[in-house]
């Protein structure tokens, strides 16, 4: 098949990783700086073109899009649905997956098991807000963060009133903010699932190497390998079910009432392989095999 792996670059360990096990499957494979991409919108004619050549007769995209490129990604990669290219993510699923407030409304509504969150674009309410998430501390986090940004941990009343204060101020946008209740036995640990076709195929754990509650590698977390349990395996397969991701990292937190579901990333990372030893390049690139060629070539694309 002739595969294209929307990225940022070759650099990308992921996008390295995904370009070797295909290549060495038979597949053609190239690496498309998505953001240089430009769309065509006509009558029965959409194309994308890249660097003056419009991107024809690929069978697979590959979609690795950065967080802050979400919306743009997201529309190349319609644009090559529209094509009838098949997509192991598609681009309804990434823009949902980043969107944390809808996110945590599709999970609710699947069942899954989440932190209690309340959202609200009134400061003025912040006491309610606490009172429903059963006091202080809070997390507070943009709708939009990621990596362990825009989430802040609020001790007091107080202190929830001024992060709040302070993020109205700077997301004039409407950007929307949750809060969250805090997980203390959770211990600044969570757990990151890997999702691949409905299964998991590797898992860790993170955990924060000082005071700080966020565990994200990429704040200096310390991962280790780790087995989930039936009830944690399960969560994380609906969740990235409930996202409709058939690749997806997927966070979860230890707490007495069971495994609560963080976030679902649509584009996890591979630094998980280092830390377990597990490779999930090739269970990607398999799902792509087993399931490209069953797709009609004309899907109808989600709003």
């Amino acid at each position: 098949m002739k595969i294209a792996i929307l990225s940022n670059g070759p650099g990308n360990y992921s996008t390295k990783r995904l370009k070797e096990v295909a290549k060495l499957r038979g597949h053609t494979v190239r690496i498309i700086k998505y953001k240089e991409c430009y769309a065509s919108i006509e009558h029965n004619n959409p194309t994308v073109s890249y660097r003056g050549e419009d991107l024809n007769g690929y069978d697979v995209i590959i979609p690795r899009i950065a967080n802050y490129m979400t919306r743009y990604g997201s529309a190349i990669v319609r644009q090559l649905e529209t094509q009838g290219v098949y997509t192991i993510s598609s681009s309804i699923a990434i823009s949902r997956s980043r969107d944390k407030l809808r996110s945590m409304q599709l999970l609710s509504k699947a069942g899954v098991a989440i932190p209690k969150t309340v959202f609200s674009r009134n400061s003025a309410d912040i006491d309610d807000l606490i009172d429903k998430l059963g006091g202080a501390p809070v997390i507070i986090k943009l709708a939009r963060s990621t990596q362990g940004k825009g989430v802040v941990l609020a001790e007091s009343k107080k202190a929830a009133r001024s992060v709040l204060q302070a993020f109205y101020l700077t997301n004039e946008d409407g950007t929307n903010i949750l809060l969250q209740e805090f997980i203390k036995e959770s211990a600044g640990a969570d757990i990151r699932a890997f999702v691949v076709g409905g299964r998991v195929v590797a898992s860790m754990k993170r955990q924060s190497l000082d005071d700080d509650f966020r565990s994200n590698l990429h704040k200096g977390g310390e991962g280790t390998k780790i087995k989930l349990t039936e009830d944690e395996r399960k969560m994380a397969v609906k969740a990235a079910r409930a996202m409709g991701l058939n690749v997806a990292g997927v966070d979860m937190m230890r707490s007495v009432r069971g495994p609560l579901v963080l976030e679902v990333n649509a584009s996890p990372g591979f630094g998980i392989e280092k830390v377990t030893g597990r490779d999930v390049a090739t269970p990607i690139i398999e799902y792509i095999e087993q399931n490209a060629k069953r797709r009609p070539k004309k899907d109808k694309i989600g709003a």
